[in-house]
């Protein structure tokens, strides 16, 4: 049936809902539900963090009783498998809902259309793929880890002008503004991990971690400091070079080692090259460690390494009304091009100024 013009107003709502959990979910998908009968909204709820009620839950519990012969409009197709919580097909089915529309099919294989069908077993009216591409863009991390196995990278780049990250001498701080500096901090803050290499933690003495006091007071009014979740630091350190007293380690919270020794939390193997199998380590973070986002902040060598092995599904780049000369350190290091076909082209998705940086964001082809 085609949907109304309610429907896409609903729907619209939950998805504006979803995006309430984009600092908390993870590794969860974000989801938003909106119930209506006769025409009004009579409950609504997203999903905040795994293991507590979803979106369907919440509004269920908000609609009651009167939740009996209406509408549920949910972003994601309703689990129908017992996990951290009950199924919310069931729950849904329990309420005697009419109708259930869902903006897309979950991908998950527990789910994957057994929530739908359980509910048209049950009687219940579904249609499926409102607003399905506003959906998807919602949880591009929960998605392709489902999918594919490999976690959503996004590779966080900063440079002056002329694209130069360093002064020769390897003086860096700082290029950016704060400005651009607390908007990295919210990227940090939605992610499930942050990877970087020994070399970029020694040089920097960097902890990787998401620094409270820095992030956009819009978001501090929204999520207790308590809420927010600190990301796992991972750190490629291929020759053991990492020591307790390094800031990483004084600053609390998981660190995943990655080396191909045996006494790294991912013992990776080495490639033909005698690099870090980088795909498959990231294979082994989303399968071992349930990471299904990945903010990347690592040198020229990795930056380069990602791109090249087709690993990157996001770039984020900032750059700084700066130029810093010849002799100063690039932004990636990629060498042996000779053609421009050899090149690497970008998709560019937005740009804007963050204070009085230019950041862009692109998909690389």
């Amino acid at each position: 049936m085609p949907f109304s013009k309610l429907d896409f107003e609903m729907m619209s709502r939950a998805i504006q809902l979803a995006k309430g959990g984009i600092y908390t979910t993870h590794p969860n998908p974000n989801v938003g539900c909106v119930i209506i009968k006769d025409g009004k909204m009579i409950g609504e709820g997203f999903h905040y963090r795994a293991g507590e009620p979803h979106a369907e839950v919440h509004a269920l519990r908000a609609a009651g009783s009167n939740a009996e012969g209406a509408t549920a409009y949910v972003t994601l197709e309703p689990c129908s498998h017992f996990g951290r919580t009950p199924p919310c097909a069931e729950a849904l089915i329990k309420a005697k809902v009419s109708r259930v529309v869902c903006a897309m099919q979950d991908p998950n294989p527990q789910v994957a259309g057994r929530g739908v069908n359980m509910l048209r077993e049950a009687g219940i009216e579904v249609d499926v793929g409102l607003l399905e591409a506003e959906a998807n863009a919602l949880n591009p991390a929960f998605l392709k880890k489902m999918r594919t196995g490999m976690p959503f990278v996004q590779l966080k780049l900063a440079s002056s002008l002329d694209g130069k990250t360093a002064l020769s001498n390897g003086v860096s701080k700082w290029i950016t503004s704060p400005e651009a500096r607390q908007d990295v901090q919210r990227f940090r803050a939605q992610s499930g991990a942050i990877l970087s290499t020994s070399k970029t933690v020694i040089e920097d003495n960097a902890s990787l971690t998401v620094r409270m006091d820095e992030l956009p007071a819009s978001l501090k009014s929204h999520y207790p400091e308590s809420e927010l979740r600190q990301p796992a630091r991972v750190i490629l350190d291929r020759q053991n070079q990492l020591t307790p007293e390094l800031a990483l380690f004084q600053a609390g919270g998981e660190i995943i080692r990655l080396s191909s020794d045996s006494s790294a939390d991912i013992q990776v193997s080495l490639d033909t090259d005698g690099n870090l199998d980088l795909e498959r380590a990231l294979c082994q973070l989303a399968k071992e460690f349930n990471i299904n986002h990945i903010w990347v902040e690592a040198g020229a060598t990795l930056a380069a390494s990602l791109i090249q092995q087709n690993l990157v599904d996001e770039l984020i780049l900032y750059q700084a009304p700066k130029v810093m000369g010849a002799d100063s350190r690039s932004l990636v290091n990629m060498t042996g091009l000779t053609e421009m076909n050899e090149t690497i082209d970008l998709e560019i998705k937005d740009i804007r100024m963050v204070g009085p940086d230019i950041r862009v964001i692109a998909n690389i082809k």
